[in-house]
């Protein structure tokens, strides 16, 4: 579904495998975040539907989770011309294509390597087609995310900081690192703002309300009370996301990867070591049928 939210800002929802393509026009075109590999083909076809042969001038990722930028490699060598900005925090790693600080290789996901030609520095400002954006960090469920606002029509690009019911898992927290706080300071940003419109990284534009933030706030709060929630929660994000790449898998395929793992390792380790890996892993697809997102047919697993 594609939305015009101004003149020259244009919203592409996609699946929940890859982030909404976000498309600036004008003096200077962008185009922000690339969905997941998996849909590169379709991310470049519709970039090039959008400015012609010769493609946007800017590419900016929001933060570097596999279903924000894989389709960043394709575009860069479909528009030679294209210049590439990421955030700052993990630049190096991008330089030296590091897949296990990119999480890559630990959540068992592929992003093809792609490269950076500068930064998009928090406090700093970039003109998107024909209006200046803030660039906010906003740390939390990912430590080097960024959003961008515009405050003329008081458009807020969210990534994965604020979705209409709640915000993206916390991954810093299934490494044991503390990062609650970061989201409601995250949180906190978003309320001074003020936005009006909030182009979340999945899901719908929508507009923004009071009782948004206070979903996001009572989801943060329960998870605070309970991190072990929040653990499961993320182990389902990333088996519920390897369905969504696979479609359908044979069981023990699907269970061997899982297994193999290291971020679903290291939560099992973490959190549910009381039973074993293969039996943890069973009572949590079992929830994921249950909930109707997954179904296990004749020795294969599928999406639903």
């Amino acid at each position: 579904m594609t939305e015009l939210l101004f003149p020259g800002l244009q919203v592409i929802e996609r699946g929940w495998l890859s982030a909404n393509l976000v498309l600036a026009h004008g003096a200077q075109s962008a185009a922000i975040d690339t969905g997941y590999v998996s849909h590169e083909a379709q991310t470049v076809a519709l970039v090039q539907a959008a400015f012609g042969a010769g493609g946007p001038q800017w590419l900016l990722n929001t933060h570097l989770h596999s279903d924000h930028c894989g389709g960043n490699a394709a575009l860069q060598q479909q528009f030679a011309g294209m210049r590439t900005l990421i955030p700052p925090g993990q630049a190096e790693h991008v330089a030296a294509w590091d897949t296990q600080a990119l999480s890559y290789q630990s959540n068992g996901q592929d992003c093809p390597r792609f490269g950076h030609d500068g930064l998009l520095r928090p406090g700093e400002t970039i003109v998107l087609g024909d209006r200046r954006w803030q660039i906010h960090a906003a740390a939390g469920h990912d430590p080097h995310s960024v959003v961008l606002f515009e405050p003329l029509s008081r458009t807020l690009v969210s990534a994965d900081a604020l979705w209409e019911n709640g915000f993206g898992a916390i991954f810093p927290e299934l490494d044991g690192l503390q990062a609650f706080d970061e989201v409601g300071q995250t949180l906190d940003l978003i309320e001074l703002l003020e936005p009006l419109t909030v182009v979340p990284g999945h899901g719908a534009v929508f507009a923004y309300r009071p009782e948004v933030m206070a979903r996001a706030r009572a989801r943060l709060a329960s998870f605070v009370q309970d991190p072990r929630r929040h653990a499961k929660h993320g182990a389902k994000v990333l088996l519920k996301f390897k369905l969504l790449e696979v479609q359908q898998q044979p069981l023990s395929d699907y269970i061997a990867w899982a297994c193999d793992t290291p971020q679903l390792q290291t939560v099992h380790r973490s959190w549910f070591s009381q039973c074993s890996m293969e039996q943890w892993l069973a009572s949590v697809l079992a929830e994921l049928q249950q909930a109707g997102v997954a179904v296990l047919r004749e020795g294969l697993i599928l999406d639903h």
